[in-house]
């Protein structure tokens, strides 16, 4: 593999002597037979690297700042039992957004401190069981959420943690309905209108209820540079100013958000970690000089930058097509169907997100042919990848990989058409486990109630 392409593929992924895909020590043909296809394949020790690559990046960065980070992986990317159980053996924390989350976090054994809450909807159960897990933060996402909280956190007699979050106006990443700190969304208290002062000042009176650790952003995803992080750390340090001035009250911490960037395609350039902590580290030290107050605890919330990468989805070919296409000159375009699609991976559908593939389980010499793989289901936008040259021999039964499939793959996938989700299998040494199990139409027909 070159060097642009080996960046999309987990680490120690190469081509066999038959020109198979070999991830880690494993032939993808010996796990598609053993394990059946559609299936995502995690690289554990290239998860556990990225990992400790935030870790250890930023944890070093901010110790030359005479401060710290705490890395939150964000489970929204993917979250079982066992990637909880790897997160906290690696030193990280654990960010999560519903009761179901919370539920893998509890069976996984993830002390509840090393736990986050966030959501711009939280039910009453879910903060209720939060505050029960004694998690050691809970993310307010509104001011009527502050009451709620406040109420839970008096009837359990405890004072509960709790991190304000903030929309800066800092716009960044791909799709609009992954940018996530402009004003006209969902998602947390504006700068702009002083909704983020009323809740820091509403939080502040409750001092009996609610602990108040500081505040958060988040202000997109899939950023490949730096300089958004430090424009948004600019305002929350500004923010932070303010309040010491008209309260009284240093914050502690700020929470930076994620949303840092992978490579898809070769044509991504993944985000340089270790740049970006001491890039932003630099900032905010030189920020906090200029608005002469310490430098805050930090933290930051990698879920995609971590798990996506490590992962690669395989698919077995069924149906290859040609179809003439009339786009000016006419020209044929080959669909290649494979056994998944928008089931377990509904990205490019929602947002128009880019792949790569490759013909994965051999070698082949014939030209490459305009092709564009789709999935199983009765949408027309059912489409892995729209344009991609592929071997002009592929046919029913060959496999396909696709690579960066880590992040929202398995955790946004549905059983459109009554399909079953793949199974995720980790990987490790010679070692394949399986931490997701493949459903089973059993496993659709349980919640029937009619038979």
């Amino acid at each position: 593999m070159t060097a642009e392409s080996a960046r999309i593929w987990p680490r120690g992924t190469r081509l066999s002597e038959a020109g198979s895909l070999v991830l880690g020590e494993h032939d993808v043909r010996d796990l598609a037979e053993n394990f059946g296809t559609p299936l995502f394949v995690l690289n554990e020790d290239d998860f556990r690297a990225r990992a400790r690559l935030f870790r250890d990046s930023f944890g070093a960065a901010f110790a030359d700042i005479g401060s710290s980070v705490d890395v939150y992986y964000a489970g929204k990317s993917f979250l079982c039992t066992a990637i909880a159980k790897i997160v906290v053996a690696e030193g990280l924390r654990l960010d999560t957004c519903t009761g179901g989350e919370l539920a893998v976090a509890a069976r996984a054994g993830v002390p509840g401190a090393k736990l986050g809450l966030h959501g711009n909807n939280k039910s009453l159960a879910e903060i209720e069981r939060a505050i029960e897990m004694r998690v050691g933060r809970i993310v307010i996402d509104s001011l009527d959420e502050i009451d709620l909280i406040a109420d839970v956190a008096r009837r359990a007699g405890r004072r509960v943690p709790v991190m304000v979050r903030v929309t800066t106006g800092v716009h960044a990443g791909g799709h609009e309905y992954i940018s996530t700190a402009h004003e006209d969304q969902k998602f947390g208290l504006s700068l702009a209108d002083g909704g983020a002062v009323k809740a820091i000042q509403k939080v502040l009176g409750l001092e009996s209820e609610l602990e108040l650790l500081g505040i958060h952003t988040h202000i997109g995803s899939q950023i490949q540079d730096a300089a958004a992080f430090v424009v948004s750390a600019r305002k929350l340090l500004s923010l932070r100013a303010q309040i010491r001035d008209k309260f009284d009250y240093l914050l502690p911490e700020i929470d930076l958000g994620g949303g840092f960037g992978i490579a898809y395609t070769i044509r991504d350039e993944p985000i340089d970690v270790p740049a970006l902590a001491h890039e932003l580290a630099g900032s905010i030290d030189a920020l906090c000089t200029e608005m002469s107050m310490p430098v805050p605890r930090v933290s930051i919330e990698p879920g995609r930058s971590i798990v996506g990468p490590s992962t690669v989805t395989l698919y077995r070919v069924g149906v290859v097509k040609p179809v003439t296409v009339d786009d000016g000159d006419t020209k044929v375009r080959t669909y290649v169907s494979v056994d998944g699609g928008m089931s377990d991976n509904i990205r490019p559908a929602l947002y128009g997100a880019e792949y790569s593939a490759k013909l994965a389980n051999r070698a082949s010499s014939k030209v490459k042919i305009r092709s564009r793989i789709v999935g199983k289901h009765c949408e027309s936008g059912d489409i892995v990848i729209p344009d991609i040259d592929l071997p002009a021999d592929i046919s029913r039964g060959d496999l396909i990989a696709v690579p960066a499939t880590g992040a929202y793959g398995r955790s946004m996938a549905s059983n459109y058409n009554l399909v079953t989700r793949p199974a995720v299998v980790a990987i490790r040494g010679g070692e394949a486990r399986v931490i997701v199990r493949r459903e089973t139409e059993e496993d659709l027909l349980a919640t029937d109630v009619e038979s």
